[in-house]
């Protein structure tokens, strides 16, 4: 019989037996639809990942004050006040590789707005913040160098203080606020980035730094001092190819402003966004394995079962086997037929099984979670379902291949 025919031959064995048949694909169905459907979950959670950080910014250094020790006791990174303004300075200056650079300092603050108030973030930065931290501005503008340097009483407020003190959808430019007491005039509001996970970055005020360290006690240094202690310095680069040459710069001089030994640790904290992005990507990549494995289990259970199948189908059709051997059927046939029941069933139930992962990414993504389907994993799945059908239905068929002609026709 030529390849056609066998597969005639082999569709008509699997139509005649229509429930077994199904039967027997549901494991495959079930094992290639959790492959797809799970990995759709965790490259769902890639790409959030990713576009977390891209609100950051994947071409910024954060450089953060190092930790004190007090008694024995660790109070945590960023507890020592070494990092200062005049370090910012700098690094602007001094970093060849540095693009733009954003010291920041931070509280907690009251905002009054008429008789409205709220408890909210507060920032004090500089001319560069918008450009460093990928701030957008819906309304209005930023403050200059100039506001910086004359200790300009001026903000630029997030959506969710905008919505908390005016209500939703009024705008803020051009209104007056009492932060701490202290008058201010709005001259812009941000566009929305959300939440990050550690703060709600619509949720903040910020101001000059100069003014947060003068007017509004932002500095644990005395006024007028030009190492005011920030609690974090935000450096930009060109691109993430230059991100481990700034952080070498960046260390290397400010070990040298703060006078540092060869023998000594950093009295400070570099965090690089292409590092925690090759973390992040590292824990998705093995929660991606871990999942796609899990899931694969089903399929040699399916495959198991496929192999189970056709060995009692080949039991049963004994007596057909050895009628085909005696008109003239080679074992080559005999083996070609069965071998293309077991890789149909296993094929057919890998094209269900994908359906069913995309209809269940489909269905998750509409109930609120990031889901992504894989084109690489669908193929995977889909290519590791014909392999189950063609290993698990050589035994059977190399069993019917190999009956003898004689004894099958007696077979009861």
């Amino acid at each position: 019989m030529g390849i056609w025919e066998s597969f005639r031959v082999a569709l008509d064995g699997l139509i005649s037996n229509r429930l077994r048949s199904v039967l027997t694909m549901l494991g495959v169905i079930f094992g290639v639809g959790a492959v797809v459907g799970a990995v759709s979950m965790t490259q769902g959670a890639k790409v959030a990942t990713l576009q977390q950080f891209e609100r950051f910014g994947t071409n910024v250094l954060t450089v953060r004050p190092g930790e004190m020790t007090r008694g024995g006791i660790h109070w945590g990174m960023g507890s020592e006040q070494t990092l200062t303004y005049a370090d910012a300075e700098a690094i602007a200056k001094e970093c060849p590789t540095v693009t733009a650079v954003a010291p920041e300092v931070n509280t907690m603050a009251q905002v009054k707005a008429g008789n409205t108030n709220t408890n909210t973030r507060l920032a004090g930065t500089t001319e560069t913040f918008p450009q460093v931290r990928n701030f957008a501005l819906a309304e209005g503008t930023f403050f200059t160098d100039r506001d910086v340097k004359t200790r300009r009483k001026v903000a630029v407020l997030g959506p969710a203080v905008v919505e908390n003190l005016f209500g939703a959808g009024r705008s803020a430019v051009g209104q007056r606020v009492k932060i701490n007491g202290v008058t201010f005039s709005v001259i812009g509001q941000f566009v929305s980035k959300g939440d990050t996970g550690f703060f709600n970055q619509d949720d903040q005020i910020v101001v000059p730094i100069t003014t947060a360290m003068y007017r509004l006690g932002g500095s644990r240094s005395s006024p007028g001092s030009p190492r005011d202690s920030v609690r974090s310095i935000s450096v930009q680069f060109a691109d993430i190819s230059k991100a481990d040459r700034a952080q070498t710069e960046v260390e290397a001089l400010l070990r040298q402003r703060h006078r540092i030994g060869p023998a000594s640790n950093n009295d400070f904290n570099i965090m690089s966004a292409a590092d925690l992005i090759q973390g992040a990507l590292e824990a998705n990549r093995i929660m991606t394995l871990l999942f796609g494995s899990i899931a694969a289990v089903s399929l040699l259970v399916g495959g198991i079962g496929i192999m189970n199948i056709m060995l009692v189908s080949v039991t049963e059709r004994t007596r057909e086997i050895g009628l085909r051997k005696a008109v003239g059927a080679t074992p080559r046939d005999i083996l070609v037929q069965f071998l293309i029941e077991s890789t149909t069933l296993s094929l057919l139930g890998g094209t269900v099984g994908v359906a069913l992962g995309i209809a269940l990414a489909y269905i998750l993504r509409v109930a609120g979670l990031n889901t992504a389907v894989s084109l690489p994993w669908v193929i995977v799945a889909f290519s590791f379902a014909a392999l189950v059908g063609v290993f698990f239905g050589l035994l059977p068929s190399r069993k019917a291949s190999l009956l003898d002609p004689i004894e099958a026709l007696r077979y009861e």
